[in-house]
């Protein structure tokens, strides 16, 4: 059965994954700030609209996929907002990775207005979203979860329910803080084999059956020309931006603050992005500390002369 769904924030996931949304055989309505998201997102089937309003006008599902919590609330609040607009026929959905303090504020302004909201943000990355092999975290009312679940499968390898309202974005927080920690061993495990003369494929062929394997060392591994999906294959042109990196481990280590939990490695991983942000380079991919790790500050597949 063919749904409509309105699509706000057609960026570097949201983009694929409405175009696995259309290939579903459902309609998608999309709206977003950027022409070139906009014009890219149409090459996958999205319909694109000139408003938020216009996006929702009788949706079954609302989706939202920004970079931040601000954004998330700015399309929310107003009038020309999903709240002043959505009715309770309208499943609405956010798949952003926000603070923890906006999706309770989502979900609180939600109820109070008797709308239905669930938290759903994904992992699996640029890839994962093209492939429609995300996994996705599920937080909100029980009644809501099948329903959610059916509109999320074009996009999804696996939908997990975290539990109640926001414990999926805590789970988002909690694993993406994991991944830069694994993305640091990955950097200098990685550059300590070569400074050791290792064969570096030969290494990741090592790690990859050992216990240094992890989804970073897999996807992210920051060597040219060992795997696919390495930034370091492009001068690391972003899949995952540093800026945006250092905000999600921004997100864990305001949640350690707030329980009482001691995060040093996160710590660790937020000081290697604020050292690339600082030289200018939070829109490359995160996995770029590895010039932080080398003794000279220089790594293969970076050319700081060179353009994305």
């Amino acid at each position: 059965m063919m749904s409509t769904y309105a699509w706000i924030g057609l960026g570097n996931m949201g983009g694929p994954m409405t175009a696995n949304i259309v290939a579903a055989g459902h309609e998608v309505r999309g709206f977003d700030l950027s022409e070139q998201a906009c014009a890219e997102a149409a090459k996958g089937g999205v319909q694109i609209v000139s408003s938020v309003i216009e996006a929702i006008e009788g949706a079954d599902v609302v989706f939202t996929m920004l970079p931040k919590g601000a954004h998330v609330r700015s399309v929310y609040e107003g009038e020309q907002g999903i709240w002043a607009h959505a009715t309770n026929q309208m499943l609405l959905i956010d798949s952003s990775t926000v603070d923890i303090e906006t999706s309770r504020y989502i979900h609180e302004g939600s109820a109070q207005r008797g709308l239905s909201f669930v938290d759903a943000p994904v992992s699996g990355g640029i890839s994962g979203a093209a492939s429609g092999t995300l996994a996705f975290m599920l937080g909100g009312a029980e009644e809501l979860m099948e329903r959610a679940t059916n509109y999320i499968a074009p996009m999804s390898g696996r939908t997990i329910v975290a539990g109640a309202a926001s414990m999926g974005i805590a789970a988002k927080i909690c694993n993406n803080m994991m991944l830069f920690i694994d993305l640091m061993a990955s950097a200098e495990g990685s550059q300590l084999a070569h400074q050791l003369g290792l064969d570096p494929e030969v290494f990741w062929e090592i790690a990859s059956v050992s216990s240094g394997r992890s989804w970073a060392q897999q996807t992210w591994y920051p060597v040219p020309d060992i795997i696919d999906t390495a930034a370091a294959n492009n001068n690391f042109a972003a899949t995952f931006r540093t800026d945006l990196a250092r905000k999600d481990v921004g997100l864990a280590l305001d949640a350690g603050q707030s329980t009482g939990v001691r995060l040093p490695a996160a710590t660790l991983a937020a000081e290697h992005f604020d050292e690339l942000i600082s030289q200018g380079l939070g829109d490359k991919d995160c996995s770029l500390i590895v010039k932080n790790i080398t003794p000279d500050g220089t790594v293969r597949g970076w050319n700081p002369e060179q353009g994305n």
